[in-house]
């Protein structure tokens, strides 16, 4: 894989920007890249915090169904460390803005993200599904049912459903732990109408959320790829924009807004 790269030109993104603007239906899938533009370490490869940690048990959410009691226990007493506190202070960054906005002006209608770290929510994105769960937020494991970390007493552990009793766990998903139903029915229903898949900050490699953009070019859409670095999707990409997210989507934002703005001159 390339290593070196060029920052994409006026004329890539102005062609990617054309696509966009004549799709049906465009959604986005974004993922790690994104979320180390904003300060957050990437979880594998070089630098990752799996890397240099461990990575978590395989079985993590069969250890958890076993003795959730110590489950939430282990999670309170690592809430302080260094997994945890980049996403205590990480921002939105400008491409995060620039897909809100993308969404705003009624091109966007969908974003699949693997990112947990709820700064897609924070930038404004309204149509979203966050595949592996949200830091932020605890889920309940028999309804699905979603708290905010605040409006859950942890006095005694494991904390139970406010609506139906069952047994409460981060939102964020474990390994070995089904993609929450809800979740994964909002991206097969959008994936499904989809004309065009916007790739952005990830090499769409982690199943089942590369699935669905590999989906949707099989069936005939349009794929575009914005990331730093050439990826394993880049060889059937219709356009591939080269360089960080945070300043390819704000610039291929700022081009469809011209040609809307062109259009209706």
């Amino acid at each position: 894989m390339a290593t070196e790269t060029h920052i994409a030109s006026d004329e890539e993104i102005l062609a990617a920007a054309r696509m966009l603007t004549e799709a049906r239906y465009p959604i986005a899938l974004t993922g790690a890249g994104m979320s180390v533009e904003s300060g957050i370490p990437p979880f594998r490869g070089p630098g990752g915090l799996w890397t240099k940690y461990g990575e978590p048990p395989m079985n993590g959410y069969q250890l958890f169904i076993a003795d959730p009691k110590k489950g939430w226990e282990d999670r309170i007493r690592r809430q302080d460390d260094e997994l945890w506190r980049p996403l205590r202070i990480a921002q939105p960054n400008p491409g995060h803005a620039a897909l809100a906005t993308l969404e705003a002006m009624g091109v966007l209608r969908f974003l699949i993200t693997q990112n947990v770290d709820d700064l897609h929510r924070q930038a404004g994105q309204q149509a979203l599904a966050e595949i592996h769960g949200n830091w932020k937020l605890i889920r309940c494991i028999e309804c699905n049912a979603r708290f905010k970390v605040e409006e859950i007493s942890l006095e005694v552990l494991p904390p139970l459903c406010p609506q139906c009793e069952g047994i409460l766990k981060s939102d964020t998903v474990s390994f070995g732990e089904p993609i929450p139903a809800d979740v994964l029915n909002q991206c097969v229903a959008n994936a499904a109408q989809a004309d065009l898949v916007l790739v952005a900050g990830t090499s769409a490699t982690v199943y089942p959320a590369a699935g669905f953009a590999v989906e949707i070019k099989q069936r005939g859409g349009i794929m575009i790829e914005a990331n730093l670095y050439e990826s394993e999707i880049t060889a059937i990409c219709d356009a591939s924009l080269r360089g960080p997210t945070g300043e390819i989507l704000p610039r291929l934002t700022a081009a469809v807004s011209e040609l809307r703005r062109e259009k209706l001159s």
